[in-house]
């Protein structure tokens, strides 16, 4: 894993499609009418977080989400997460996420705030 750094940052690209909302639905979650259930959009973060920046060991503590319009089934999102604020006195890390859609368009877009217990080992 690379060193946390205020700008470092993190993406992945996906689409979901007509099943893949079926099956979300049938789980529990509201029907999207032709886009993205909004969770889906704010798991890409939470995966983004957990995995890849800071990754492994990381936990939520605050998460803040603007969604600024709905983003169609089957294009492609964009979702970004980038350290925008390290305290390692706190073992805290603050970044901003946004989701766009391939045009560049914002579709959504906050704040975290995790919570990494090893920091220090981390920090560049």
């Amino acid at each position: 894993m690379s060193g946390l750094e205020i700008g470092a940052a993190a993406e992945i690209s996906r689409s979901v499609s007509a099943d893949d909302v079926a099956r979300y639905v049938s789980l529990g979650g509201a029907p999207a009418d032709g886009a993205w259930p909004e969770p889906l959009i704010g798991a890409l973060f939470s995966y983004l977080l957990g995995v890849k920046l800071p990754g492994p060991g990381t936990n939520y503590l605050k998460q803040s989400v603007e969604f600024l319009e709905q983003a169609p089934m089957n294009e492609p999102l964009t979702a970004r997460v980038e350290i925008t604020r390290l305290r390692p006195e706190k073992n805290l890390v603050d970044l901003e996420t946004t989701c766009r859609l391939a045009n560049g368009r914002v579709v959504a877009r906050g704040r975290a705030l995790v919570y990494v217990a090893d920091i220090r080992p981390r920090l560049r």
